[in-house]
């Protein structure tokens, strides 16, 4: 909440004269009008009817624009992916996605919750092509005509058409009543940063009533103090289900499969032994189990996809029969398309990428096919070089890490990953040193931050954070035996989730459960003496 309020101040000042030091557009933030552009440009004002007016480009030129998704008949999650897909096939390119939030409807109340979102997408569709085009795919994914406001298995509509204002007898833009709906702006706001860094989303803010744009609208409805009241959350679809990661901070147990990982390698690589640590993980209790057939320590050797396939899919297959797993999410530790493919069709929920797509680029567009959530971790070049000199020199560790994370998520999304199914990590151990690690335990609050300048929906993602048994908790303690490093471990994960860590993975999830549970009782007493 407090960087929205440091941007109104920043907007409330600056934003104009942010306007008129651009070039190529002359912009007043009141009141709400359209730019107006150089000569040189190529643009039209067009006149649809007589009950219409128009000003908008030329559409020689491709337009920014922004679409709101709304669902809640049948299966909400795959109503919004069809849409998504309908609208990449017919030319529109998707370039960022809002988080997903789950809301209660407005209006005619006396129906399902609604999955809604927003995205940011380019298109050569003139405003009513566009709207056109948006109806169609309604109706292909089955919406017909019934009350206003009802249920309905999709709702898209234009919410930003470049800097242009449309009033016409079937569109209306900015949208006419998105102005008093939290559940439109909330994902709008996703798809902005605190930077603001083009005419164009200049010209949205200036759209709005408000000397602060759309940050002081955003405020005037709630703001980020609303999510996780008044019907509205964020939320991750996940397997079945839809998960709130704010409710608790979730334990990932590890499961390593494999003969050489630094902790616990070659104990569980037999189907039995792996069998059984899972139980363990699970009644100590684990939520989600982090199978990884590869070790990433460094100097690790490197397998081959078929030599990991061949580790893993032994155990990933007994450990999705035994009735312990039911209600529990199973990841992939893998950097491979073609292991991260196979482990979803036999059971996995998630892929979690030590890499974010750097070792194997094609992962990126099979998990945007797989539809699972995706971890994106930082890590420079790969476990034989990540604790090279050059690898690990940074000026500011979290400012770098966030930046360089941002740029793995860009990579993500324009792949077709939702930004709504991105888990971020800032890589603990990963091409860090003992003090930078230390940093970053400390600094997730500014890595957040850090993000929210290009997109508040990636500072919005759940933060899965690994300290468990690392080498850097060793030299603090004098623990050269990495299983002696628990009770550090514990130390480091409470200091983790104090600073805003959603998921903590280790490889004891005995303790460190306790101590989550701590830490989310002094964070809800926090929350309560904010308010």
């Amino acid at each position: 909440m407090g960087i929205f309020k440091h941007m109104l101040a920043i907007i409330k000042h600056g934003f104009q004269g942010f306007a008129l030091s651009r070039t190529s557009t002359e912009l007043s933030l009141k009141p709400p009008l359209c730019p107006s552009y150089s000569a040189k440009k190529d643009f039209s004002s067009c006149s649809l009817s007589s009950e219409s007016s128009v000003k908008i480009h030329s559409l020689k030129q491709e337009q920014e624009v922004v679409i709101a998704l709304g669902s809640n008949v049948g299966d909400r999650v795959g109503n919004i992916n069809e849409s998504l897909h309908l609208m990449k096939k017919s030319g529109i390119q998707i370039t960022r996605h809002g988080c997903l939030y789950e809301t209660e409807p407005a209006y005619v109340t006396d129906q399902p919750l609604f999955l809604n979102s927003a995205i940011r997408a380019t298109t050569k569709l003139g405003p009513h092509e566009l709207l056109k085009l948006l109806k169609q795919i309604e109706k292909d994914l089955g919406r017909t005509k019934g009350i206003r406001y009802g249920p309905r298995p999709i709702d898209l509509d234009i919410l930003f058409y470049g800097a242009s204002e449309i009033n016409s007898e079937d569109l209306t833009v900015p949208h006419e009543r998105m102005w008093e709906r939290p559940f439109v702006v909330a994902p709008l706001i996703d798809l902005l940063g605190s930077s603001i860094d083009t005419d164009t989303v200049a010209s949205w803010h200036s759209l709005t009533k408000y000397n602060g744009g759309l940050f002081e609208l955003w405020e005037k409805l709630g703001g980020e103090s609303s999510i996780g009241k008044n019907g509205m959350r964020r939320v991750l679809p996940i397997g079945n289900s839809l998960l709130d990661w704010s409710k608790k901070t979730h334990v990932m147990g590890v499961l390593n499969v494999t003969p050489d990982s630094f902790s616990d390698g070659g104990k569980f690589h037999e189907v039995e032994a792996a069998v059984s640590q899972v139980k363990l993980l699970i009644s100590d209790g684990a939520d989600i189990i982090d199978i990884g057939a590869q070790s990433t320590r460094p100097f690790a050797s490197k397998l081959s996809p078929n030599e990991e396939l061949q580790r893993l899919i032994p155990v990933l297959d007994a450990i999705v029969q035994i009735p312990e797993t039911e209600g529990k999410l199973l990841s992939v530790d893998t950097f491979y398309a073609e292991v991260a493919s196979e482990a979803v069709k036999r059971g996995a929920h998630i892929v979690n990428d030590v890499s974010g797509g750097k070792l194997d680029p094609e992962i990126l567009r099979v998990v945007a096919k797989l539809g699972v959530p995706y971890v994106v971790m930082h890590m420079r070049g790969n476990p034989s070089t990540m604790q090279s000199d050059k690898n690990l020199h940074y000026d500011d560790v979290c400012k770098e890490v966030a930046s360089e994370l941002y740029d793995q998520v860009r990579e993500a999304e324009l792949s077709g990953i939702p930004l709504w199914r991105i888990i971020i990590d800032p890589g603990i151990g990963f091409s860090k040193k003992l003090e930078q690690n230390l940093e970053i335990l400390m600094g997730l609050s500014s890595i957040r931050r850090e993000l929210g300048r290009n997109s508040f929906a990636a500072s919005h993602a759940p933060i899965l954070l690994g300290p468990s048994r690392k080498r850097f908790l060793g030299e603090i303690c004098g623990r050269s035996d990495p299983v002696e490093r628990d009770p550090a471990t514990i130390a480091a994960v409470t200091a983790g989730i104090l600073s805003g860590a959603n998921i903590i993975r280790v490889h004891n999830a005995k303790g460190s459960l306790d101590a989550a549970k701590v830490c989310d009782a002094i964070l809800k007493q926090r929350e309560k003496s904010l308010f």
